[in-house]
C-alpha cells in the first residue's frame, strides 16, 4: 500500500497515476515530530527556531507565516525578527551571531530574497553549521557530498521523502533532474546518487531535454518555468517530482492559480505517480525544516550540538 496519496483522476493503458499526497504526508511527518519535540520539551531542551524577516516582500511574509504556524502546530518554539527593508548588513550579521550563541535557539532561518544591499552568501555562512536547519552553508553542502552528517536542504530532502513513499526502490533507476540551482537541483542529485540512482542533471543548456526524460525512471523538475515537462516527454510509469511554483498569468483559465513547472492533467495521463502544485513539495520542504530544528535540539540535550 502507498501511504497518504490519492487516485489521479486519469490513467494510460491500465495505469492509473497517483497524486502524491506531500500535504499528508507531511502531516503524519509533523505528528511524529510532535512527539520528539514534547520529549525534548520535558527534559527541558524544546526545540527553538529563530526566523529573521528584512523586508517587506510579500511572498516571503507567506512563507514565514507558514513556517511560524507549523512551528507551533508542532511544540517548537519559533522566535521572528522582523526588520525593515533598510536594516543593515552589520546589524543582521551581528543578530546571527547573537542567536548563534542563544542556547535556546537550535535553528536560524533567514528568509530569502534579501533586499540588494545585504550579501546573501556572507549572511548564509555566517550561520553556525550547527544551526544551519536549511543546509545552505558551504559545510552544509561539504557534508553532503562527502556523505558526512549534517542537515540536508529541507526542498530535495522532501522531495526524496515524496519519491520513497511511492515505493519505487531507486537502485539502479534512471533519475532525471531539471535545473541545477544550488538549494535544489544540485542537492537534489546527490541524494538521488547516495540512493544509488543513475542521475543525470538537466538545465537550460541541455539540447535534447526530451531524449533525456523521457529514459527516466523518475523525473523531478524544479526550473521555475511552467510546462517545462509535458506527457510527450515522460516515460509510461516513471515517478514525476514538480518542484515548481508559478502563477498562471492574467487571460487564461485559473488566472492567479499556482502551477508547477510540470504540465499535470497531462503527464498524469503517463506517470505512475506525481505530486500536484500546491499540496506536493510545498508542506515537505516545511516538515523537513521541522525535522532538521528537532535533530539539532536533539544533539544539544545529549551534549553534542557539533556535527560528527
Amino acid at each position: 500500500r502507498r501511504p497518504a496519496q490519492d487516485r489521479a483522476r486519469c490513467a494510460f493503458e491500465g495505469l492509473t497515476a497517483l497524486s502524491i499526497d506531500g500535504s499528508g504526508i507531511a502531516r503524519d511527518l509533523r505528528a511524529r515530530l510532535a512527539e520528539r519535540a514534547t520529549e525534548l520539551a520535558n527534559a527541558g531542551h524544546r526545540p527553538g527556531l529563530a526566523v529573521i524577516l528584512v523586508g517587506d516582500d510579500a511572498a516571503s511574509q507567506i512563507y514565514v507565516r507558514n513556517k511560524i504556524k507549523a512551528c507551533e502546530e508542532t511544540g517548537i518554539r519559533s522566535l521572528l525578527e522582523k526588520y525593515e527593508a533598510s536594516f543593515g548588513e552589520g546589524e543582521l550579521l551581528a543578530r546571527i551571531a547573537a542567536l548563534n550563541a542563544d542556547t535556546n535557539v537550535h535553528g536560524i532561518l533567514v528568509q530569502m530574497p534579501l533586499p540588494k544591499h545585504i550579501d546573501p552568501g556572507r549572511v548564509i555562512e555566517a550561520i553556525s553549521v550547527t544551526k544551519d536547519v536549511d543546509g545552505y552553508s558551504i559545510e552544509s553542502a561539504g557534508r553532503l557530498v562527502t556523505g558526512l552528517p549534517g542537515f540536508k536542504p529541507c526542498t530535495p530532502w522532501g522531495c526524496m521523502k515524496l519519491i520513497e513513499s511511492t515505493g519505487i526502490d531507486l537502485r539502479g533507476k534512471h533519475a532525471v533532474v531539471i535545473g541545477r540551482s544550488n538549494t535544489v537541483g544540485k542537492p537534489m542529485a546527490l541524494m538521488l546518487l547516495q540512493a544509488d540512482a543513475t542521475v543525470t542533471i538537466c538545465h537550460s543548456r541541455t539540447p535534447d531535454l526530451a531524449g533525456q526524460t523521457r529514459d527516466a525512471d523518475v523525473i523531478v523538475a524544479a526550473v521555475g518555468r511552467r510546462n517545462t515537462l509535458t506527457a510527450a516527454m515522460v516515460k509510461p510509469g516513471a515517478v514525476v517530482i514538480d518542484v515548481g511554483m508559478n502563477h498562471i498569468p492574467e487571460g487564461e483559465p485559473r488566472a492567479g492559480k499556482l502551477c508547477g513547472d510540470v504540465d499535470f492533467a497531462g503527464v498524469c495521463e503517463v506517470a505512475s505517480a506525481i505530486t500536484p502544485v500546491p499540496g506536493g513539495v510545498g508542506p515537505m520542504t516545511i516538515a523537513m525544516l521541522l525535522a532538521n530544528t528537532v535533530e539539532s535540539a536533539q544533539r544539544y540535550a545529549q551534549g553534542a550540538p557539533r556535527l560528527v
